[in-house]
């Protein structure tokens, strides 16, 4: 973790997204935002936090919170992605890494005794002011999109 917490600037960036364009965090400056860091498009724990979350995406529409999912696949996988599962969510191709890094999140995993390099599941509230309002790490799936929708309303 690169040590980002609440209270800290949230990292900017400009990633290209999901139907064409780019997504700019300096861009949505005066509304929250959950940015939801992820490892691979179309695996079965981050399908089911994309469904999760654009399940929950008119809640989040109402409380005025634009909801980005961030992980390391193209553009063209999350075209796919979004269209294969009707997902309702932003998604932000980081082929580069850059800022996954920025948040500290491209970290050594394990998987069976195998080491490799990855993404770590993680969920960061943003607010109004573009300051980190809550950090959630190593992200447990079932039930994660609610507890951030409640976090959320709270800002």
């Amino acid at each position: 973790m690169a040590g980002l917490t609440p209270g800290d600037l949230a990292p900017d960036f400009t990633l290209p997204r999901n139907g064409g364009g780019t997504i700019a965090l300096s861009a949505l400056r005066g509304r929250p935002v959950v940015l939801f860091f992820y490892p691979k498009d179309d695996t079965k724990s981050c399908t089911l936090e994309a469904i999760s979350f654009t399940a929950l995406a008119p809640e989040f529409a109402a409380a005025g919170v634009e909801l980005i999912g961030i992980s390391p696949d193209s553009v063209k996988r999350h075209d796919r992605f979004a269209k294969k599962h009707d997902l309702a969510v932003t998604l932000a191709a980081d082929e580069e890494k850059s800022v996954i890094n920025a948040y500290g999140l491209w970290v050594e995993k394990s998987l069976y005794g195998r080491k490799y390099m990855g993404v770590e599941r993680s969920t960061f509230l943003i607010a109004t002011d573009g300051r980190i309002a809550r950090v959630w790490e190593k992200v447990k799936v079932n039930g994660h999109a609610n507890e951030v929708l409640e976090a959320a309303k709270e800002l």
